[in-house]
Order: structure tokens, then C-alpha cells, then sequence
């Protein structure tokens, strides 16, 4: 399995990224993934969850309404569209495959800055 980040950046207060992840080496299509983001000195925040057959998310409070998850099979991609950007938003983001309600295979992240 691999996954493969991309799309962070340095943003302004309110900016938006669109944060990507290549998957390859399992079965993409109908599968679980998972956005988690780590802030600095803080612990591991889950973000969202992708059924990747259904389309069916699910996102954290925290995010809810700003963030977007989607997915295009064709491409065996997971995508992350993260708008109205706050000073807390500042993380590498990951995207994990999940199994049983746990992440279970990592990228090696993204970072996003939110700065002014």
C-alpha cells in the first residue's frame, strides 16, 4: 500500500487548498479512507471518512461546512478541498486507509500553513 500527499501549502486566513492523495497497491474503489491531521505539539485529529463506492461522508465538527472529501476512482485518488482556512487549521494532513473504524495504512503528510 501507498499513499502519497500532496497540495499543501502556505495560505492566508479565509484561502482554500485542495489537498490530494495517490493511492495505489489495494483495491481503492469501495473502500474506507480517512483524513487526520496533526497540529503542532498536539495529537492526531481525525477530519473525515470516505465510503469510496458509496461517496457517503462524514466530517469532524471542527471542520464541518469549510472542509470537503471526495474521491475519483478512475484516478485511485482521494482529494481534500479545505476552504475558509483558520490559523487553527495549521497541520500535516494525512490520508489513511481504514479498516474496522481505525486508520491503518499512513502517507507521509502534507503541511498546511495558515498564516497572515
Amino acid at each position: 500500500v501507498q499513499l502519497v500527499e500532496s497540495g499543501g501549502g502556505l495560505v492566508q486566513p479565509g484561502g482554500s487548498l485542495r489537498l490530494s492523495c495517490a493511492a495505489s497497491g489495494f483495491t481503492f474503489s469501495g473502500s474506507y479512507m480517512y483524513w487526520v491531521r496533526q497540529a503542532p505539539g498536539k495529537g492526531l485529529e481525525w477530519i473525515s471518512v470516505i465510503n469510496t463506492g458509496t461517496g457517503i461522508a462524514y466530517y469532524a465538527d471542527s471542520v464541518k461546512g469549510r472542509f470537503t472529501i471526495s474521491r475519483d476512482n478512475a484516478k485511485n485518488t482521494l482529494y481534500l478541498q479545505l476552504n475558509s482556512l483558520k490559523f487553527e487549521d495549521t497541520a500535516v494532513y494525512y490520508c489513511t486507509t481504514a479498516s474496522w473504524g481505525a486508520p491503518i495504512n499512513w502517507g507521509q503528510g502534507t503541511q498546511v500553513i495558515v498564516s497572515s
